[in-house]
C-alpha cells in the first residue's frame, strides 16, 4: 500500500459529478478516475491508520438497492471504517461536501439500546457520558444518532440525562469542507487526532452498549 499522499480535490468534484449523473453508463465512462482520485487515497488513509486503530474497511461504491425506493445505484461518498464491535467504530469519508470524520454507534439492536439505557440510569456511568459528550461538544464536534422525538417508557420528563436517553444510536463527528490540507499527507494526521478525540466515547460504549 502506498503511502498516504492526501485526498485530491478532484475527489470532491467527483462526486459532485456523481450526484448529478448517476448512472451505471456514467460510472462506467468513470470508473478509472474513481480509482485513482478516490478509491486509492482513501485506501492508503485506512492503511495509514491501521496500526493504532485496528483493520480498516474501505466500503464498496455499490449500493443496495434491493429494498430502496431510490434505485440509484452508486453512494454518493467514500467511507472508511474501522470497526471495534458489532455497528460501532471509527469512520472518515468523502463526499461532495468534503472530508467528514466520525465515531460511535451507528447502528443498533434492542438489546443494545438496553443496555445503554440501563448504563445512563446508574449514576457513575451516566455522569461519565455527560462528561464525554460535553467535552466533545466544547471542542466543537457534532453530536448525532437516531433518537426517539419523546422520551423513552417509563423515563421522568425532569430526568438530568433526557436528552442521551433519546438516543437509539450515538455518534460525533466534524465536517471539513475542502480544507488546504486535504490533498497533502497531513490529512492523516488530522483525522488521527479527530479519532483520538472519540476515544473516550468510543470505549465507553465497547463498555455498557457491547456487540450484539
Amino acid at each position: 500500500m502506498s503511502e498516504v499522499q492526501g485526498i485530491p480535490f478532484e475527489a470532491i468534484d467527483f462526486y459532485e459529478e456523481l450526484e448529478v449523473n448517476n448512472s451505471r453508463e456514467w460510472w462506467a465512462s468513470q470508473r478509472e478516475r474513481y480509482s485513482s482520485v478516490v478509491r486509492a487515497p482513501m485506501e492508503a488513509l485506512g492503511a495509514a491508520l491501521e496500526g493504532e486503530f485496528g483493520d480498516t474497511k474501505v466500503f464498496r461504491p455499490n449500493r443496495d438497492v434491493r429494498f430502496s425506493q431510490d434505485k440509484s445505484p452508486y453512494k454518493t461518498h467514500q467511507g472508511v471504517v474501522a470497526s471495534t464491535a458489532s455497528r460501532m467504530g471509527w469512520y472518515v469519508q468523502i463526499s461532495a461536501e468534503g472530508l467528514m470524520t466520525a465515531a460511535g454507534w451507528y447502528a443498533s439492536t434492542a438489546g443494545q439500546v438496553a443496555r445503554y439505557r440501563a448504563a445512563l440510569d446508574d449514576e457513575d456511568t451516566g455522569a461519565e457520558l455527560r462528561r464525554i459528550v460535553d467535552e466533545l461538544t466544547a471542542a466543537g464536534y457534532a453530536i448525532d444518532g437516531d433518537r426517539l422525538k419523546t422520551r423513552p417508557r417509563g423515563v421522568e420528563p425532569d430526568h438530568p440525562l433526557l436528552d442521551l436517553l433519546r438516543h437509539r444510536t450515538l455518534t460525533a463527528s466534524q465536517q471539513y469542507g475542502a480544507p488546504d490540507w486535504l490533498p497533502t499527507p497531513d490529512v492523516a494526521e488530522r483525522v488521527r487526532a479527530d479519532w483520538r478525540a472519540y476515544r473516550p466515547l468510543m470505549a465507553w460504549l465497547d463498555r455498557h452498549v457491547g456487540d450484539g
